[in-house]
């Protein structure tokens, strides 16, 4: 008799032990959308199709995990759209659609993360990821253009006219639409100087 009723008090703990792990799981969260999030190693993964397959990415924010499905796109606009382990995919009709996409990211982009414009490494210490200090490194998608923006105009500057800093805004929409710094900066002069 004490036998069965330590078996059935032992089952009934460990049916209580076996709840509190499975209320304790973590799942896996939606990517934020901020290059500084993703490793190194998975935008280099990105970086190799892009050298196959197009020269401009857009990440996806519907899906799950750190490792966002994304599209590459080439220069006669054709996409081809890979999950998060680099497969091909048919995406989902409005994955890379307004707010479920980033905004367009060329390769020198994606580059410039890689090189620490914001982007975790794979060895990163837990105090370095918790720490709630702010820095330059810790940039998104549109601080990279600004940063790609910034760096032209100061190494130009003696060739820039006088007055392309009231066209910053326009500089930056073009350079959200895949151009270059160098390209958006010439376009900008040709149209308004």
């Amino acid at each position: 008799m004490k036998i069965k009723g330590f078996f059935l008090c032992s089952n009934w703990i460990m049916s209580l032990l076996l709840e509190q792990c499975i209320l304790n799981t973590k799942r896996t969260k939606r990517w934020n959308g901020s290059l500084d999030t993703l490793t190194a190693d998975y935008l280099n993964d990105v970086v190799t199709q892009m050298t196959s397959y197009g020269e401009r990415v857009q990440f996806g924010l519907s899906g799950p995990g750190q490792r966002p499905n994304y599209q590459v796109i080439n220069t006669f606009d054709k996409k081809m759209a890979f999950d998060g382990n680099n497969h091909l995919v048919h995406p989902k009709e409005d994955e890379f659609v307004g707010s479920n996409a980033t905004g367009i990211l060329t390769l020198e982009q994606i580059k410039a993360a890689i090189a620490g414009v914001g982007v975790k490494k794979v060895a990163a210490t837990r105090t370095a990821r918790t720490s709630t200090r702010s820095s330059p490194a810790a940039a998104k998608a549109g601080d990279l253009i600004d940063t790609q923006k910034y760096e032209y105009f100061k190494s130009n500057i003696q060739k820039l006219p006088e007055g392309i800093r009231a066209h910053s805004q326009e500089i930056s929409d073009l350079m959200k639409k895949g151009m270059s710094a160098e390209a958006a900066f010439g376009e900008v002069i040709q149209l308004h100087f």
